[in-house]
């Protein structure tokens, strides 16, 4: 009689077949961004940081926290958002204000744009961005911006930066453009004027800068600014995604295509402490050369997801 067969399974085989699906998920992923972790680490050691003893940049930027973030910001980069870029060349060397156009109720604009600096550019350029003063006032958040690479929208700060050649990101339409309701979809709003001011006082080209996409990333149905006002925030939209799904709600995005159209730079003649009118009439040029990149986008791109 021949003998019965082992029909045990190898232990190996056991835990394999056990295997859960945040552990596939895991296994999944690992090459994909140990592979991104590889690439940001290679431009961040080629971007112009100036580091003390104990590794932060003058202004508190560490570049092991910035890692973490731009590993993130390049997953969305290339595969949520699969942003391209346009004319990224026009940027110049040393000391320059990217002045962009704000929408998508979540900040992930300013990181695809940030994304694009360091990787796109060359050399590498860490683009910085400017904070609202609550920023600082919620616990950890604040000194986790910092190391980040963001700092207080001061003038003092800003000029500082300018003059030591830094890159620097400004959405002068503020909430007024991030929270708009859908229906106001890529018509600019009122832009502030803080940041010609700095460009007169420090001597440094801006880069208009049109982004295309994030308008459609989360439609915002209302914008209750008289709440928001009430709570210490600037704006309290109403969106597809929020309040309804709570915390989750802020962070949704639909897989839209961010297209970046960077512009030629501008030099503007003029003390910082011009009249209102004089100012805004060189902001009107800026507002201008932005609506003229978001038309050509809108009239190239092949629709809100390609």
């Amino acid at each position: 009689m021949p003998p019965a067969r082992d029909t045990r399974v190898p232990a190996r085989r056991k835990l394999a077949q056990r295997e859960s699906p945040l552990g596939r998920l895991r296994r999944t992923l690992t090459g994909p961004l140990g592979s991104i972790e590889h690439e940001v680490r290679a431009q961040l050691a080629k971007a112009p940081l100036h580091l003390n003893e104990f590794g932060f940049d003058p202004y508190g930027l560490r570049p092991e926290d910035a890692l973490r973030l731009y590993t993130l910001g390049t997953l969305l980069y290339r595969y949520w958002f699969r942003v391209e870029t346009h004319h990224i060349e026009r940027v110049p060397q040393g000391g320059a204000l990217l002045i962009a156009n704000h929408s998508g109720q979540f900040g992930y604009d300013g990181t695809m744009l940030a994304t694009a600096m360091l990787l796109e550019a060359d050399p590498p350029r860490l683009a910085r961005g400017m904070g609202e003063y609550f920023f600082w006032r919620i616990p950890f958040l604040g000194g986790f911006a910092t190391h980040m690479g963001t700092v207080v929208g001061t003038p003092e700060n800003c000029i500082a930066l300018l003059e030591a050649g830094e890159c620097l990101m400004v959405f002068p339409e503020g909430a007024r453009g991030a929270n708009k309701p859908f229906r106001k979809r890529y018509q600019l709003q009122r832009f502030g004027h803080g940041f010609m001011r700095l460009a007169l006082a420090s001597d440094t080209p801006i880069v208009p800068v049109g982004i295309v996409g994030p308008e459609e990333q989360q439609p915002g149905l209302a914008n209750l600014e008289g709440l928001g006002r009430l709570l210490g925030l600037p704006s309290f939209p109403i969106t597809v995604s929020m309040p309804w799904f709570g915390p989750l709600g802020a962070p949704f995005a639909l897989p839209v295509k961010y297209h970046l159209y960077f512009g030629h730079p501008l030099r503007f003649q003029g003390g910082a402490d011009e009249e209102d009118e004089a100012i805004e009439t060189k902001v009107a040029q800026v507002k201008e050369a932005i609506a003229e990149l978001l038309a050509k986008g809108l009239r190239s791109r092949r629709g809100i997801f390609r």
